[in-house]
């Protein structure tokens, strides 16, 4: 892989991970601690919010495997192995790692 395509798969994998931390960002909010005051807040109107809190550190989860993953393909483009399915070491599609550029495995690894 020349330089300037290294370049800018990094550009486009940190621009992803920027994304996903200012995602984080909005998300702080939901995972807060739901206050038990019944005064303020009913019981069902509670029970909305417990909810949001699950789904938002649920989100927040997803967002911490999505990170994972793109820390890795800089890592592949470190060593020289991003592109490359790890199963039988032939190209990944370009239309494929630009959908998922933390992708390690070609379409016909990933199908079976």
């Amino acid at each position: 892989m020349d330089q300037e395509i290294e370049s800018e798969w990094r550009a486009e994998i940190r621009a992803r991970l920027d994304e996903l931390e200012a995602q984080d960002a909005r998300g702080r909010a939901g995972q807060a601690t739901v206050e038990l005051d019944q005064q303020t807040v009913g019981r069902l109107s509670r029970m909305d919010a417990l909810q949001n809190q699950a789904m938002a550190r649920a989100t927040g989860i997803r967002r911490q495997a999505e990170r994972t993953r793109l820390r890795a393909a800089l890592a592949r483009l470190d060593v020289g192995e991003f592109g490359y399915c790890e199963d039988c070491g032939d190209a990944i599609a370009p239309g494929r790692l630009r959908l998922d550029p933390a992708a390690i495995r070609c379409v016909s690894c990933a199908s079976g």
